[in-house]
């Protein structure tokens, strides 16, 4: 999944090498480092949300408020490829699976939702049975059935035309899903979807898929009634099969969620319905977000950290400090090499880039070694599948350049003019962008900054590979974690090239390899955890010297923690980001 971004400002960066080792205080904290608070209270101290819950309340009541500084891709569970939405979605869409709320590695645990229980495999994984639990309702009433599960699968992942936004998984394995052209145009729906009864539904896949459980857990699962069904424009009147619904929806600017009326405690172990409201405002000033974190007046939607001007005040002020959690996620910040634009057709062409870049350069852009160790790999450490490698080594990892320009020669060229896409919204990552073209300039590849707002990176501009290609943009910054903590839910969509498509596309480098195609159909088809892991790490490696990304760093999010807010949980299900399924108000 996409979509984390933090903030940082050049003026800021000599502060952030200067604290980089403060990464260190932080992960050893113990309950020593507990303190007060601004206002007097206790603090649960720095990490304290990656180990359990923080501020546990069942209080209810107030308004949460989340902030944002661009808009999502959608609130349309089923166009959205971003990993905060997949956690915000869950409060009005309940997909079959999800993960369960709790800290750290404990939050990777799949439960079900929806569903009565965990799929049942038959057919060695190629056939996936959920039974629904019985009373479910929609904010209107009406009974949710299968059929709508079934239907929302298909609005989803088959009218790419129309929604193009998520991942396309179901298209990819389920029997005939090649040839669906989904239910706006096609009525009769999808065979290999059965509904043989309301409480029933039954996934026929074309290849085993062991990890089927994972896929059901994404928001694509969640219930829509076609006949409320409006395309494009049903993010406008989402009907909740959640604990909130949307009270109102301002597009570019503000929803408002309040408690549905027609959610069953009964039906849902998981949810608890706290707060009154949920406010969620968007294209809000980064440094206003993380003066409002900190003052406990709202929660940073995208769960992506502090800026590096606030993470200095932060890590400097022990108080501060306190409210701090500093975890991975299960994430990769990367620059995509688009294959397709020449010449990075050339492996050589693409090797000069990999052996250019002034790594640590890059990870002070970023914040330093507090917001993560450089990267050499595409898995990160805490994914499944991670073997320590480093095929484009370098002293000091401040890049190669004589190597670089070995293989600039290799491939026929002396200089190389390219484009390089960032976010426009994310002073962070055009600060790392920039820092990558000074070192691309050092060895005569000649990078020009090409910025676009994260709301619409991927369904116009870096996204779009005819766009790619016309404008000539070779290099696209990119951050990406796992959709879930496997090999093959961090690779499949970014490696595979059935997963390129023409608008959504997050195969950036529109790397098609036949033998890597394979080996990830091979490996989510195999039984035994410990081979696919093997294959996964097979993957890597070979992505790797094919060299169609290069590995930055491996992300770590440092969080600041309101204390006017309850129930805050950093889970690894949703990249470290907290858990915004049961968070609480103290205030009214």
């Amino acid at each position: 999944m996409e979509g984390k971004q933090t903030i940082m400002r050049r003026s800021a960066l000599a502060a952030v090498a200067a604290i980089g080792g403060a990464s260190l205080l932080i992960a050893g904290c113990s309950k020593a480092d507990d303190t007060n608070d601004n206002d007097g209270s206790k603090s649960a101290g720095a990490n304290a949300a990656t180990k359990d819950v923080v501020n546990a309340s069942t209080k209810k009541g107030g308004t949460v408020t989340y902030e944002y500084s661009d808009v999502p891709d959608s609130f349309d569970p089923g166009n959205t490829y971003y990993a905060y939405m997949y956690n915000l979605s869950r409060l009005y869409a309940r997909p079959l699976m999800t993960f369960k709320p709790a800290a750290g590695e404990k939050g990777n645990e799949l439960v079900p939702d929806l569903a009565a229980s965990a799929g049942v495999p038959t057919d060695g994984g190629k056939t996936w049975t959920y039974k629904l639990r019985t009373g479910l309702k929609y904010q209107d009433g009406t009974a949710i059935t299968s059929k709508d599960v079934k239907y929302a699968v298909e609005r989803s992942n088959f009218a790419r035309d129309v929604l193009s936004l998520g991942p396309n998984y179901f298209q990819q394995f389920l029997d005939g899903g090649d040839k669906y052209k989904g239910p706006y145009k096609d009525k009769k729906g999808l065979s290999s979807i059965e509904t043989p009864d309301d409480n029933t539904i039954v996934f026929h896949l074309k290849t085993a898929f062991q990890e089927f459980d994972y896929l059901v857990a994404t928001p694509q699962t969640a219930p829509v009634p076609e006949a409320k069904d409006k395309g494009i424009d049903y993010v406008k009147s989402i009907v909740s099969s959640g604990s909130y619904q949307f009270q109102s929806y301002d597009e570019g600017k503000q929803a408002v969620l309040v408690r549905n009326k027609n959610w069953d405690a009964s039906t849902d172990p998981l949810r608890k319905q706290y707060p009154d409201r949920i406010v969620v405002n968007l294209k809000v000033n980064a440094e206003t977000i993380d003066q409002d974190v900190q003052a406990g007046d709202a929660i940073d939607l995208g769960g992506t950290g502090v800026q590096a001007a606030t993470q200095a005040k932060v890590i400097n002020d022990a108080s501060k400090k306190a409210n701090t959690d500093n975890t991975y996620g299960g994430r990769l910040v990367y620059m995509a090499i688009n294959t397709k634009v020449k010449p990075f057709d050339n492996v050589a062409c693409r090797k000069a880039v990999q052996y250019a870049i002034d790594k640590v350069s890059v990870q002070t852009a970023e914040g330093g070694p507090i917001r993560g160790d450089v990267a050499s790999t595409v898995l990160p450490p805490d994914i499944p599948g991670y073997a320590k490698s480093d095929v484009y080594a370098s002293a000091g990892n401040k890049g190669d350049a004589a190597k670089a320009k070995e293989q600039l020669k290799a491939c026929g060229k002396s200089t190389i003019s390219t484009n390089l896409t960032a976010r426009s919204d994310r002073p962070q990552e055009i600060d790392a962008a920039t820092a990558i073209i000074n070192s691309l300039k050092k060895v005569g590849i000649n990078a020009s900054l090409k910025q676009y707002p994260s709301g619409k990176y991927f369904t116009d501009y870096a996204g779009v590979p005819k766009f790619t290609e016309k404008q000539n943009i070779g290099l696209i910054m990119m951050q990406w974690g796992a959709d879930w903590p496997s090999g093959y839910g961090f690779q499949q969509q970014i490696l595979n090239g059935k997963a390129i498509s023409q608008s959504g596309n997050t195969n950036l480098s529109q790397y098609d390899n036949k033998d890597v195609n394979a080996l990830l159909e091979k490996a989510i088809g195999t039984q035994d955890k410990a081979e696919r892991d093997s294959l996964y790490t097979q993957i890597d490696k070979k992505t790797m010297d094919d060299a169609v990304l290069v590995p930055l760093t491996y992300f770590k999010v440092l969080l600041y923690r309101p204390t006017t807010y309850t129930n805050l949980v950093s889970t690894a299900a949703f990249s470290g980001q907290y858990d915004y399924l049961n968070i609480g108000s103290t205030k009214k």
